[in-house]
């Protein structure tokens, strides 16, 4: 039956009113939180296909808001991954702290657009303080700011439009209205292990992947100096704070004094990595950093926010605001920050609320107390894998470990197989061309309990 404007607003209206929903929506989340680690990490063949029920035409009246979310948690959660509990050990996939997570339930009832201050004013002040903690921990310059994006993918993005930017500058070329089509050329050099989200900001930017200049790396994936073609300043140079397998770290120091020797700029793609500047005992893996000019870090990977939360930082504030403008006579300043300036979104949700969250909670001493307890259950995991009798292949310097279990066929069953028991959920990779299983250690509940649990899960799928 046909349903009018009246009836629908006092439908939506009374679901808002009375709060049993939301209560409902509150009690089947807080038991998927407090089940997370018990449940299979993977689901199981059946959960997957129930998912089906998914599939179905789109309605023709309205439904009945209790029974849908009943249908989302009672098929969808049994179809998820376990992401954020102890034994999730694939991408580099943080686990999520409870404070920074209770922040997200309430700033997404407070559903805000984080583009300028005039229409969020508690969200420009939490992003403004945010930007002032992360140049504190990582020991940043003073003028360095911060965009608050999806992720890393993004952050390169701005980093590298940034740097864009100020290079056409300094030789009074302007990019934003002259394009790339009578541009001078600038140039890319990073090196044969940069990320994927590297090439893919090349793509994006227009700089063209096949003109990247790549320098070569040692057996750890490190880039080899001696292998930098000669700079200038046209040039963009991207390291890396974090294999994303082998997890080591560029010679930063030597790569930045270098670079700005020559006028070039310096990306450092930190995503996972970053954080172990925050760290006493980690913190020679990134001498030198703070001399960069733009850096890209994700808060949901080793800090442990929820997703999504990515960090662009930049020391040149003018260089970011003009790669990333953006104005309308609609839009309103105000004395507070707009956040749009310094990402190229416009609308995006408060990704700050749950940052600053995490900070609060942890204060100086948790983070570095958190990201150093990955790195002791990556040592520990490196550790009971050679014991078991497996072929670690890198030297465990974060929170990253490599074994090898024989060629692609053996390698894919491997994974499988470690999926399949429930016990834990790792994925493949490459190493210099030859099949991995890749183990990323990213979550404040792995204990040391877990990793001997997931070794023997490893153990089983070897033989089993």
């Amino acid at each position: 039956m046909a349903i009018d404007e009246t009836e629908l607003r006092a439908r939506m209206r009374e679901l808002v009113t009375s709060g049993e929903l939301l209560m409902d929506a509150a009690a089947r989340a807080r038991r998927y939180v407090a089940e997370a680690d018990m449940r299979p990490v993977a689901p199981t063949a059946g959960a997957v296909a129930a998912l089906e029920r998914f599939r179905e035409p789109l309605p023709e009246s309205v439904g009945d808001a209790g029974a849908i979310l009943a249908l989302l948690d009672e098929v969808g959660s049994p179809g998820t991954v376990a992401q954020t509990g102890a034994r999730f050990f694939g991408l580099v996939n943080g686990g999520v702290v409870p404070t920074a997570h209770a922040a997200r339930v309430l700033a997404d009832a407070w559903d805000q657009n984080a583009a300028v201050g005039a229409v969020s004013p508690t969200n420009a002040v939490i992003e403004e303080t945010c930007q002032a903690w992360l140049r504190d921990l990582f020991g940043l310059p003073e003028q360095t700011v911060a965009g608050f994006v999806s992720g890393t993918s993004l952050a390169i993005v701005c980093g590298l439009a940034a740097a864009r930017w100020r290079l056409f500058e300094r030789i009074g070329y302007d990019v934003n209205a002259g394009g790339l089509g009578g541009a001078p050329p600038l140039r890319l050099v990073t090196s044969r292990h940069a990320h994927s989200t590297v090439v893919k900001g090349a793509a994006l930017l227009g700089f063209g992947t096949d003109n990247i200049e790549w320098a070569d790396v040692d057996d750890q994936g490190r880039l080899d100096p001696t292998t930098l073609p000669v700079l200038d300043d046209r040039t963009i140079v991207i390291l890396q704070a974090g294999n994303v397998n082998s997890g080591s770290f560029d010679p930063i120091r030597e790569c930045v004094e270098r670079s700005h020797t020559a006028g070039a700029w310096v990306h450092i793609d930190g995503a996972f990595g970053l954080w172990a500047a925050t760290c006493a005992a980690l913190q020679h893996l990134t001498d030198g950093h703070e001399a960069a000019d733009s850096w890209s870090v994700d808060g949901h990977k080793t800090l442990n926010t929820p997703y999504d939360c990515g960090i662009a930082l930049c020391a040149d504030p003018e260089a970011m605001v003009a790669a990333l403008q953006n104005s309308a006579p609609y839009i309103v300043a105000s004395e507070h920050r707009d956040g749009m300036l310094y990402t190229p979104e416009m609308s995006r949700r408060t990704r700050a609320v749950d940052l600053w969250a995490t900070l609060r909670y942890l204060g100086r001493e948790g983070v570095d107390r958190m990201v150093l307890s990955l790195h002791e259950r990556a040592r520990q995991f490196a550790e009971e894998l050679v014991d078991a009798g497996f072929d670690v292949v890198n030297d465990v310097v974060f929170n990253q470990v490599m074994i090898r279990v024989g060629d692609q066929a053996a390698t894919d069953r491997f994974a499988a197989a470690v999926q399949a028991s429930g016990e834990a959920w790792v994925g493949g990779s490459a190493w210099f061309g030859a099949p991995v299983i890749r183990i990323s250690v990213c979550s404040w509940m792995t204990s040391p309990e877990d990793v001997s649990r997931a070794v023997q899960a490893f153990a089983q799928a070897r033989t089993g």
